[in-house]
């Protein structure tokens, strides 16, 4: 995961929104979907983004696939970012 694909992925309102949502847990994709008035294939391609980025992580169970929010990764942004406001001087 690098940072510049990090807040790529994290610039986009739709794509915030979709982690918001995955805040309380996992969900299928058609879940995910249904809190949009985009197409599938339109949240489909925001999903594929967020979990290339390691934002979020999938599981297929059965015939749907869900999607969770990869905490560890939002742990080493949040401590990037508190290390701005600290001051300490670690980059990666």
């Amino acid at each position: 995961m690098g940072f510049q694909q990090s807040f790529k992925a994290l610039s986009d309102p739709t794509r915030r929104e979709i982690l918001r949502l995955l805040r309380d847990g996992a969900l299928p994709a058609g879940e995910i979907t249904a809190n949009f008035d985009s197409t599938g294939a339109t949240i489909s391609h925001h999903l594929s983004i967020l979990r290339e980025a390691g934002l979020v992580l999938d599981e297929k169970k059965g015939k749907y696939v869900y999607y969770e929010l990869n905490t560890s990764v939002v742990d080493e942004l949040l401590a990037w970012l508190a290390g701005l406001k600290g001051g300490t001087n670690d980059e990666k």
